[in-house]
């Protein structure tokens, strides 16, 4: 489903709404959203500096958590349209329903590939320490990350093509597809790709799980379950709003299981949004050498905010080392 689906059930209630005294749960869940871009902007941001100042990138996989964070802002940077959006309808016009709802899926999309490449990687690292892997360059790492932008760029053209500005009455309109039928087709897409993503996460994982189980190596132990983690949570976070959205396509077999469908597609739909903020956190609780990096960082932002540092240079040279390895 597009950013702006399910628009059509909740026109009239939401034009209700903003004209009785329940209007500030819609100033609320704006909030809402307003909180997770500007967490989402601020976590993100922070591990990408952290990556860039402290780490090597000639790491697959911290490349990998590099792309994984552009995914997390180019998705969070749609939410204040979102936000306007559920306000006062679609007032930015045609080019820009487009170009929203794609950039959106973009994000979407680049995310689930970029975290079964990271499970796939780890599971070839577990499986065989030796792999030739470990010596692939830089390049190679730009290389699949191109393709994979490249891959989600293209499952988003028929949305772009077919998405519109339509008009629920003469004061207010919405973004959505203009046919329905394009609309189930990328339902399905979606619905297919993370069921796939799912089913190779899995075979990962159960494999890593027996490997590790005869191994005693701590490190492999904390690398494999900041992955894991990252994965559990895009997967809570995501499942229910994918299995509901799919639902959506099938008639209500009653009024009463409509509005219920309806109510837990619009909270599933919260959970899924809100998960762009989530891996930063996940980072600093469960990321050894993350946690470690950001206690650089602040103690040199302190150092230097306190003035005593012998020169300005010192603030600002940044790599204290660079490691081969990822950033777990």
């Amino acid at each position: 489903a597009t950013v702006f689906e399910m628009f059509r059930y909740q026109q009239t209630s939401r034009q209700k709404s903003e004209r009785n005294p329940a209007f500030p749960a819609l100033s609320a869940y704006s909030c809402c959203y307003c909180l997770v871009f500007f967490l989402s902007l601020l976590g993100n941001t922070l591990v990408l500096w952290i990556l860039l100042k402290y780490e090597n990138l000639t790491s697959l996989t911290n490349i990998f958590i590099m792309n994984l964070c552009i995914s997390d802002l180019v998705f969070s940077c749609m939410l204040p349209f979102w936000v306007v959006d559920q306000s006062f309808g679609w007032i930015f016009g045609e080019f820009l329903c487009k170009a929203s709802n794609a950039v959106f899926s973009i994000g979407y999309y680049s995310g689930v590939f970029f975290l079964t490449l990271m499970t796939i990687l780890r599971y070839l690292f577990v499986v065989n320490p030796l792999s030739t892997l470990r010596s692939q360059t830089q390049c190679c790492g730009v290389l699949v990350s191109l393709a994979v932008w490249t891959v989600s760029i293209l499952i988003v053209v028929p949305e772009v093509i077919h998405t519109t500005v339509q008009e629920a009455s003469e004061e207010h309109r919405f973004c959505d597809y203009a046919d329905g039928n394009w609309k189930k087709v990328d339902i399905y897409v979606r619905n297919v790709l993370f069921l796939l993503s799912f089913g190779v996460i899995v075979f990962c994982y159960f494999k890593i799980l027996i490997i590790l189980l005869r191994a005693r190596s701590r490190r492999k132990h904390r690398t494999v379950r900041l992955i894991l983690i990252i994965v559990v949570a895009f997967f809570l976070c995501w499942a229910p709003y994918n299995i509901l959205s799919f639902l959506t396509t099938l008639p209500p077999p009653t009024c009463q299981y409509a509005k219920d469908s309806d109510l837990a597609f619009h909270i599933s739909r919260k959970i899924a949004f809100s998960h762009c903020c989530l891996n930063p956190v996940l980072y600093v609780f469960v990321g050894v050498k993350f946690k470690k990096h950001l206690a650089q960082l602040c103690s040199l932002c302190l150092h230097c905010s306190n003035g005593q540092a012998s020169s300005p240079r010192t603030c600002y040279e940044g790599k204290f080392h660079h490691e081969v390895t990822s950033v777990y």
